[in-house]
């Protein structure tokens, strides 16, 4: 699929004959994919033709009878959705890498909001916003802490951490709501991979850029590479 990105200029820009400037700089996230949501009036029919006239795979369904279903051809993915009243007659889904971030830039410059943030039973938080000619547009991120539990056992290991970095932790843990336990845990399983969305990284560009206030709030004057240099 190819992705296209969008930087909205310092000139004002025109709907109709009102100017609106941007009040603020779009955040720095990234979208890994976008989904058309096509419109259909059963969605089952819409189903059997995708899959059987246009050679299209079933990816998922939603609802019994299904309402809503995804159907894919290669890597990209279209959604079937059920054209209910008020139904828009065009609509994409965008899944980013921090919704609510991007949706507080979208509410400071007045988009209209359809649907405000929240968590949904299919994994993911999102919102929706209609533009000025009644398109619809989807964004959200993935819940990754939905589905079934995990069934694990945890063991008490010996860990000393340098004095700041342990303090920087114990704020970032209580800033994503977390055990210093699941906070580790979660870092650690991260780096472990090749590439996780992108970067070895679990964090969002909102959750780094605290991050980095975190550094200077502790004092941290060193960076990835000076560990193997620590003495006590």
């Amino acid at each position: 699929m190819e992705v296209l990105t969008c930087f909205l200029s310092e000139k004002p820009v025109s709907f109709g004959k009102i100017p609106v400037m941007p009040s603020q700089i779009p955040p720095e996230v990234s979208c890994g994919s976008v989904f058309p949501l096509m419109p259909v009036s059963d969605v089952s029919a819409a189903i059997d033709y995708y899959t059987r006239q246009l050679g299209f795979k079933l990816g998922f369904t939603w609802g019994d009878p299904p309402k809503f279903a995804g159907v894919n051809l290669g890597e990209v993915s279209v959604h079937l959705s059920a054209n209910g009243p008020g139904a828009p007659a065009s609509a994409a889904y965008f899944v980013v890498s921090d919704a609510e971030e991007l949706f507080d830039f979208h509410i400071s410059n007045g988009v209209t909001v359809v649907e405000s943030p929240a968590d949904r039973d299919y994994g993911l938080r999102d919102y929706r916003v209609k533009d000025p000619w009644g398109n619809e547009l989807g964004f959200g991120h993935y819940i990754y802490s939905a589905g079934p539990a995990v069934k694990i056992e945890r063991i008490d290991v010996s860990l000393r951490l340098e004095k700041r970095l342990a303090a920087l932790m114990q704020d970032l843990a209580e800033h994503k709501r977390m055990s210093l336990n699941s906070c580790m845990e979660e870092i650690l399983l991260h780096t472990l991979e090749i590439a996780g969305d992108g970067v070895a990284s679990p964090h969002t560009m909102r959750t780094l850029k605290y991050i980095q206030t975190l550094k200077q709030k502790h004092g941290i004057d060193y960076d990835t590479h000076d560990s193997y240099r620590f003495q006590e």
